[in-house]
């Protein structure tokens, strides 16, 4: 079983798009939305979902009003400003509250609690999915609003599509990753066979593609790169090309803007549903590509796009 994950230094770049399109045309695969943040591979996939899990994250205190004196100790240790009081209380004494969404789950207000008012609770921070899609099983998630741990949740996304894999003989698990280089997108490419960053010729996508290039080769995994939108400022294409001759880093492919993109999110499709456009050829060509490498193992693609032109 292999791993790929499709990532991007920033947002927008289409990463979700070209993942939707590499899910319709692997053959033996699990689909995993790793982007837990702000999930929309499922808008172009339409799972059907068959299990639902609550994902648990982090501690919160909860207070338990009848053991309360209105000491103020809680109130004293919170380096949060997660507990604050109000007017009193019809039993004469400070009425204390607790904000979830301010809590950092520390546990001293816990600790130094007199009466064993505060106890600490597992937090449902969001839920995950088993589900099924017209292209195969999908595993998925949604962080609940101004929760955290999402890397944790990442974890949980990959590790179930992998059982699945497993369970199922497949032989693929491709990954639509988060944007970025934070905590999440560090627990969406460990362990993968390739890294495929998805980038687009701006000079903040430029910037940003370094950086995620850097931090995977930090943890020794593969990479490499597919421009997108490549004819919207050649200049930069030839920079972004240049830099990963430079480094060693294949280039898998260059798309040029094409509305089709665009018309097959209003869909809800993916872009090979429209096997007679251009675009369908050209994204087919560098799965190909990606698929050789992968199975392969290494990280040499050999003929850059970029001479084939």
């Amino acid at each position: 079983m292999k791993q790929i994950t499709v990532i991007s230094g920033k947002g927008g770049t289409g990463k979700t798009v070209l993942t939707a399109a590499f899910a319709a045309l692997a053959k033996s695969k699990v689909m995993a939305d790793c982007d837990v943040d702000a999930s929309d591979l499922h808008l172009l996939l339409h799972p059907r979902i068959e299990e639902t899990h609550d994902f648990k994250g982090g501690m919160k205190a909860m207070l338990d009003a009848e053991k309360c004196t209105g000491c103020g100790e809680c109130l004293r240790v919170c380096r949060f400003d997660a507990i604050s009081e109000e007017s009193q209380s019809e039993g004469g004494r400070p009425k204390v509250i607790i904000d979830p969404v301010a809590c950092e789950g520390c546990q001293v207000c816990a600790l130094v609690c007199p009466t064993k008012a505060i106890r600490m609770q597992e937090n449902v921070a969001g839920q995950w999915y088993l589900s099924d899609t017209r292209y195969g099983p999908m595993v998925h998630a949604r962080l609940g609003i101004a929760q955290e741990n999402s890397g944790k949740l990442v974890t949980t996304v990959r590790r179930n599509a992998r059982d699945i894999a497993q369970r199922e003989k497949l032989d693929l698990v491709i990954v639509d990753g988060p944007p970025g280089i934070g905590c999440p997108v560090i627990a969406s490419i460990t362990g993968v066979d390739l890294v495929v960053v998805v980038t687009e010729p701006t000079l903040s996508a430029i910037s940003d593609l370094t950086r995620v290039l850097d931090l995977a080769r930090h943890f020794g995994i593969p990479s490499a790169v597919l421009i997108n939108k490549h004819d919207l400022n050649r200049e930069n294409s030839e920079a972004i090309e240049g830099f990963c001759r430079t480094e060693g880093i294949p280039v898998v492919g260059k798309l040029e803007f094409d509305n089709l993109f665009t018309q097959a999110m209003v869909q809800g499709t993916t872009v090979m549903e429209h096997p007679k456009s251009h675009l369908a050829k050209e994204v087919e060509d560098i799965w190909e590509r990606i698929k050789s490498e992968v199975e392969d193992g290494t990280a040499q693609l050999g003929d850059r796009i970029g001479d084939q032109r």
